[in-house]
């Protein structure tokens, strides 16, 4: 019975215990969310839907360990967050974690090669370790053309597409993508989104995005919406 939980326990990358949001000013409190519970399993693909302003991304940046949780309990990888210094909680997201913007916030200064590499070298990897990596990765999303090309210097889409192998560098167990295709044309945007659909298929890393795309949410295997603070499963 206790290895069958073991088992089942380590099947969750994300857990969400009655996670509660909200924002206090000292005069009034306005709630976002609250008593969420959400787990996410290895290879699963979850959709995150509902209004602008609804907290969509504010769930996801606390599911990612990047914002402070005001109330419940966010374990990762069997991790209570709430335990760790900011070090450790840095560490832990860097093995276990990758995460993907709207906007991609890659370093316009390096190169698409170094800016995937950059979260190898933070933790400690060499250089040549790294970029043979970063290599892979880039080749992986299509982009072994474009290795010596800073962001200035790619579509729209290309620099996405570096942004999300940047993701995958470390060998994550979660993606967490906020709007990932939000920012791209139509063309564009269902390259990405059937790229994450692809290595999620073939890397067994579980996805969750938050996003407006219709046809992106009804491709993952459960969809949920967040409204007047709650979150449920919808049917797309």
């Amino acid at each position: 019975m206790n290895n069958s939980m073991n088992k089942e326990n380590s099947n969750i990358i994300i857990d969400c215990q009655n996670l509660s949001q909200y924002f206090d000013d000292g005069t009034s409190r306005v709630d976002i969310f609250q008593n969420v519970n959400l787990q996410v399993k290895t290879g699963e693909r979850l959709a995150i839907v509902g209004a602008s302003g609804s907290g969509k991304s504010t769930l996801l940046y606390m599911m990612g360990g990047l914002d402070k949780i005001k109330s419940g309990k966010l374990l990762v990888n069997g991790c209570d967050v709430s335990q760790l210094n900011a070090k450790k909680l840095g560490i832990l997201r860097n093995k276990t974690l990758g995460f993907v913007y709207q906007f991609h916030h890659l370093l316009q200064e390096f190169t698409a090669l170094e800016n995937v590499a950059m979260p190898l070298l933070i933790r400690g990897d060499s250089s040549a370790q790294a970029k043979e990596k970063a290599s892979h990765l880039l080749e992986q999303v299509g982009l072994s053309h474009r290795l010596k090309h800073k962001p200035g210097e790619l579509s729209g889409g290309e620099r996405q597409r570096a942004a999300i192998a940047r993701a995958l560098v470390t060998n994550p167990k979660c993606l967490l993508a906020d709007e990932p295709t939000g920012n791209l044309d139509n063309t564009t945007a269902k390259q990405v989104y059937e790229l994450l659909i692809k290595l999620n298929e073939e890397m067994n890393i579980s996805l969750v995005l938050v996003t407006h795309d219709e046809k992106l949410a009804s491709r993952m295997d459960n969809v949920l919406m967040l409204s007047d603070g709650n979150l449920s499963h919808i049917t797309m």
